[in-house]
């Protein structure tokens, strides 16, 4: 969600390559395109609305009201829906420690998903405690469940890794196995977005208005390559890694 929409669209297109197209949710939404295929989607926040700009995942469900309500019943909260949209319904809520995430009842685009095709890289929970919402996650979002087809949950590397099939969907960050919850994190997800050329598209997102906030660098263990942090003009934070 961003506060200057045609602003924001401009930024990404020349920073990461991305083109857009209006969706069925109004003239406030588009998905963004990276080689004609779609990699998210952009909406304009409201001007009444105080909230942070920031790249929020949408995580699928099969039943909205069933996930909200376990949500509401381990202490978290739901902030907006389930809202009923022409494709499906969508709900905002936040975990217990504060990070925003979504959920979606509905229709999707075939074959796109986190990991894999023209989807985001990966996503990344950085928060104070990781054990505690691999609990969470994976009782809202039925996680390495028994029950049906679903992502499974391994801890490995100091971090919670969900992985669908072959493919990692999240990782989730939070100290070592009995470590205290760190105090000092601000819990949030965080996105990764693929770039032919890290270096170029810094380069590109600095001349576009973007801030740089860690300069290409080479990817931890088990990384692509190279990656780098940005922050766009709306104050969007994500990495690209390429």
């Amino acid at each position: 969600m961003a506060r200057d929409l045609r602003g924001v669209q401009n930024f990404y297109g020349r920073a990461l390559g991305w083109t857009f197209r209006p969706t069925t949710l109004g003239d406030e939404f588009r998905v963004a395109l990276a080689d004609g295929f779609a990699v998210a989607g952009i909406g304009a926040l409201a001007t009444s609305l105080q909230a942070a700009v920031t790249w929020t995942p949408y995580f699928l469900v099969d039943d909205a009201d069933t996930a909200a309500a376990r949500v509401r019943e381990r202490g978290a909260t739901i902030a907006v829906g389930p809202l009923a949209m022409p494709t499906g319904r969508a709900t905002l809520a936040a975990d217990p420690d504060g990070a925003v995430f979504g959920f979606w009842e509905g229709e999707t685009i075939p074959g796109w998903s986190v990991g894999r095709g023209s989807g985001p890289a990966r996503l990344e929970l950085r928060t104070r405690d990781a054990f505690a919402a691999a609990i969470f996650y994976g009782q809202v979002l039925v996680w390495g469940s028994d029950e049906r087809e679903s992502c499974e949950v391994h801890y490995e590397d100091h971090q919670v890794m969900v992985r669908d099939g072959t493919h990692t969907v999240a990782a989730l960050r939070g100290g070592a196995v009995e470590s205290a919850p760190d105090p000092q994190i601000r819990p949030r997800w965080h996105v990764y977005f693929r770039v032919p050329d890290v270096d170029s598209a810094v380069v590109a997102a600095s001349a576009a208005g973007g801030v740089v906030v860690a300069p290409p660098a080479p990817s931890g263990p088990g990384g692509p390559g190279r990656e780098a942090t940005l922050r766009d003009p709306d104050g969007g934070l994500f990495t690209i890694t390429g």
